[in-house]
């Protein structure tokens, strides 16, 4: 198409501008030597490649340092500047088409969907992305700031150029060039690893710039599209907030105590009440209404007496001045209000009703105050306007910013619980099987007994494990009851899983089936395809027991249940585990039908395709029916959240995406789409597709020969080095192999060599399997007509592209011992299958065929790519050679090695 070749061509053109002032920075900073290096490099891959090997191979640890960073800088450079030119095109796509939401709801007028329908499905929004500390971002905050700063520097040349129709283009370059030498003098590494509280404030520099700019916009365009649709949306509503996991989540993690979550909480807040009192001050500004001009309600009155009584710290100035403008005073009172709550805070002070906030909720009552009286007194204008903008965006964000997520190990509970029971001495708990333990905590929940007391003996860690459902009581108590709402359980196997939580908070305070109170729901995480297999049975006991279904009620009839990609992909392959999702979400449907009781689903998405990945937007949409009735829950982690949220109209395209999917099939999806004998029939396919590909990859895990193989030809021993995340690369007490390895080092090994198996490996062997048992012609049915089925091809056809064998092979005749050598060449035959499987069914004649420009990008990353790929074998062998491990390892070799891992992350976009 004419517009993709020009986007093509505008995106090359700014990647090479960018490029070559990176070269004169090289030049400046460096030397031209270095300059020169980069060009015989480059010139060099693209004629011989084992020629570069070779001369990168004898290269000394500096200059490989200096060359390393030089490339890495380039992907940085090339990443921003493609943002912005999906920006634009965004952009244009939004004025020729409308926006997402426009599109949407044209389909739903389209379909005639009655007002009363939207209606119920409006009230029933609920869209949570939920922000991880999971480290899959390799690059600094510092960096991120930098890259955002080129970013303003091209928007603003290109906004002059379209107003104006000529461009200050020396000006921008100095001011780019100035930038890029910041940039090139920042050291990309972290000194050290970060704490819980340095990724929370990570989290909160996002969190508020979304806050800013693009959640306001969203939330006030959704409020448009509704309203044609003649469904007024409440400024309290709350379709739209945010979550993160940030100092809640403990599994796996020792760093996260009870105190450092008061710590996040702590930080958050501050950070977000900040955020209130610019609203706040933005409101005094604006509503200049006098009352001698039009009168206010008498509840408005009322509140603002009592305000002025209860804050007698109120300039007499602002009594003075502002005595005949009754909205600015009650603006100053709500910002003085927000002052007292931040120090209040701070100090660990009691709550004083009337002079500081608890919770949200008592802010937005006075702001609701202020617009109710304005709409009907002349202000219906402004009502609708920027007072309810804010009103939005606070009811999203909250004083907080986001809630917080707890997240535990289910064996800790179990762990808990044994020592507790001890002290009564009815049942040795801890010799107990899952059924013992289910009839035992059954009996234990419906009855009024407390299990602790202050005295009961706890080791340090169930100690620690107990004092986190205490530590949410006491958060809820001063933050306010909507800081911390889900407590998730991983690994939950069985319904003791979660009634084993459930009886901690009881003992904590925070659950009271007597008075019909639960102040935290109950979240088991299905990790494993057996767990995501039993979804339906599981969560049906759970309901059946009617101490457990006093706890539901208690919160609304709302049951939320995560589900885990990463580490089903890791234990069965992408295949079975996003079948087993699926089928899953189906199950888990008609269960929670069958009780009446609303399903909440919490996708526990990774950064790349082999830990959940890939498009939002067409994720959502491929969902059984039925699953999505407008309340999801979203992980956002890693490289992901400065991919979309770093410029604010990306940030505001993401959000919109993900709002107008869910409105879609929350009110389009509620039924098949297919007769049920076409979805049977293709159940029957995939099913078929999944057991041949499941048992082609439990081959190759299972080969005893793969840790080694797998360590040996990867950098994997570097990720704890690289200081991007709090929480350890492996399970406690996991050993050497590969059971106790997490998910995202487990993707990060293969990404970084290109070899890329968690997001496609078997993928080949299943659809072959189906082709010969005579489904070929169901399979190609399937590609046509089932979303699942295509989206799911369409996620494995990219990480088919971004392999690249030819480059794996080098790491392994330099790093793996000859007789690990065939398991790559098991790797490569299975790649050939699934490479002309996918070709078959999409009818292309090469990957990527039909999104030319994609292909193009991810070509030429390739010739940058590859000599950060020879380097870093070159240095990985030198450095397992050289590095005793009773010893500290060389830190110049060390540094290079994470220079070259930061460089491959930044080329790939994705680090795990």
């Amino acid at each position: 198409m004419k517009e993709d070749a020009e986007y093509d061509a505008a995106l090359r053109s700014d990647i090479r501008r960018l490029g070559t002032l990176l070269g004169q920075t090289l030049a400046r900073q460096e030397g031209q030597p270095l300059l020169d290096l980069v060009e015989e490099v480059r010139a060099l891959v693209r004629v011989d490649g084992g020629a570069a090997a070779e001369r990168l191979a004898t290269m000394d640890v500096p200059t490989g340092i200096m060359l390393a960073r030089a490339f890495s800088t380039y992907f940085h450079l090339a990443n921003i500047t493609e943002q912005v030119h999906r920006a634009r095109d965004l952009r244009r796509a939004r004025g020729e088409a409308g926006g997402w939401l426009d599109r949407a709801a044209k389909l739903i007028a389209d379909r005639g969907v009655g007002v009363r329908e939207v209606s119920a499905a409006v009230s029933r929004l609920a869209i949570r992305p939920v922000f991880t500390a999971h480290p899959t971002e390799a690059a600094r905050r510092s960096i991120l700031t930098k890259l955002r700063a080129v970013a303003t520097e091209l928007e603003r040349e290109a906004r002059a150029a379209a107003v104006d129709g000529w461009t200050d283009r020396g000006g921008t370059d100095r001011r780019l060039a100035e930038v890029i030498d910041l940039l090139w003098q920042t050291d990309e590494l972290r000194l050290q690893r970060p704490e819980p509280a340095d990724e929370a404030r990570n989290a909160v520099y996002y969190l508020a710039d979304l806050a800013d700019t693009a959640a306001p916009t969203v939330l006030e365009d959704l409020a448009d599209t509704l309203a044609n649709l003649g469904v007024p949306l409440s400024p309290t509503a709350r379709p739209l907030t945010f979550g993160s996991w940030i100092g809640g989540d403990r599994d796996g993690n020792p760093y996260v105590t009870p105190a450092v979550t008061h710590d996040v909480l702590l930080i958050a807040h501050e950070h977000g009440i900040r955020l209130a009192e610019r609203l706040a001050d933005r409101l005094v500004d604006e509503l200049s209404v006098s009352r001698r001009v039009r009168g206010i309600s008498l509840d408005l009155a009322a509140s603002l007496a009592a305000d002025l009584d209860a804050l007698p710290e109120l300039a007499d100035r602002y009594r003075r001045v502002n005595a005949e403008e009754p909205y600015r005073l009650k603006a100053r009172c709500i910002h003085l209000k927000l002052g007292n709550t931040r120090r209040r805070l701070a100090s660990g002070a009691e709550h004083r009703p009337g002079r500081d906030y608890l919770g949200t909720g008592e802010l937005l009552a006075d702001l609701e105050l202020m617009r109710a009286s304005l709409a009907r007194n002349g202000g219906q204008l402004t009502a609708t306007g920027r007072l309810a903008s804010a009103i939005r965006t606070l009811a999203a964000f909250g004083l907080g910013l986001a809630t917080l997520d707890i997240r535990e190990h289910a064996d800790a509970h179990h762990e808990v619980l044994a020592q507790m029971y001890k002290r009564v001495g009815e049942v040795d708990y801890a010799t107990l099987d899952r059924a013992g333990r289910l009839r035992a905590l059954t009996k234990e929940l419906a009855s009024r007994r407390p299990l602790s007391g202050v005295d009961t003996p706890l080791t340090d860690g169930a100690r620690k494990t107990f004092d986190v459902f205490r530590t949410i009581r006491r958060s809820q108590e001063r933050f306010g009851p909507e800081v911390v709402e889900s407590y998730i359980v991983s690994m939950t196997q069985g319904a003791d899983d979660l009634l084993a939580p459930v009886i901690l908070a009881r003992e904590a305070g925070l659950v009271d089936l007597g008075g019909e109170r639960a102040r935290i729901g109950f979240v088991p995480l299905l990790e494993t395809t057996a767990e995501l297999d039993n979804a339906g049975p599981l969560l049906d006991q759970l309901l059946t027991i009617e101490p457990y279904r006093a706890v539901v009620r208690a919160r609304g009839d709302v049951q939320e249940v995560m589900l885990g990609y990463s580490d089903s992909n890791k234990e069965a392959g992408i295949t079975t585990s996003q079948w087993s999702i699926h089928r899953a979400q189906r199950a888990l449907r008609d269960v929670a039908a069958r009780h009446g009781v609303r399903l909440r689903l919490f996708h526990g998405r990774g950064g790349t395709v082999g830990r959940g990945g890939g498009p939002t937007h067409e994720a959502i949409l491929a969902q059984p029916f039925g699953t999505l009735d407008g309340a999801i829950k979203v992980t956002e982690q890693g490289e992901v959240i400065s991919d979309k949220y770093t410029l604010p109209s990306l940030a505001r395209d993401n959000l919109e995406l993900t709002v107008a999917a869910v409105l879609r099939s929350a009110l389009l999806h509620t039924e098949a789409r297919f007769p049920a004998e076409d979805l049977s029939k293709w159940d029957d396919v995939m099913s078929t597709v999944s057991g041949a590909a499941f048992r082609r990859y439990r081959q190759l895990v299972e080969e005893p020969d793969l840790p080694a193989y797998f360590w040996a030809s990867t950098p994997t021993e570097l990720l704890g080095a690289l200081n991007i995340g709090s929480r350890p690369a492996k399970r406690p007490d996991s050993g050497a192999g590969l059971g106790g390895l997490r998910a995202i080092p487990w993707v990060f090994g293969w990404t970084q060599t290109r070899q890329i198996i968690p997001g496609w490996y078997g993928v080949g062997t299943g659809l072959a399997a189906a082709r010969d048992a005579g489904l070929g012609d169901q399979l190609k049915e399937m590609h046509e007509r089932w979303f699942f089925f295509q989206t799911f091809l369409s996620n494995v056809e990219m990480m088919l592209f971004k392999t690249d064998l030819a480059i794996a092979s080098r790491y392994v005749a330099a790093l793996v011992p000859e007789r690990l050598r065939p398991l790559f060449d098991r790797i490569r035959e299975e790649y050939d299958r699934t490479v002309a499987e996918i070709l078959a069914l999409t009818g292309e004649s090469k990957l990527l065929e039909r999104q030319p420009v994609l292909r193009r990008t991810l070509a030429v990353r390739d010739t940058y790519l590859e000599p950060l790929h020879h380097l870093q074998v070159a240095l990985l062998r030198r450095y397992r050679a050289e590095n005793d491990p009773r010893t500290p390892a060389d830190p110049t070799l060390q540094r290079a090695l994470l220079t070259t891992v930061n460089g491959i992350a930044a080329g790939l976009r994705n680090t795990g």
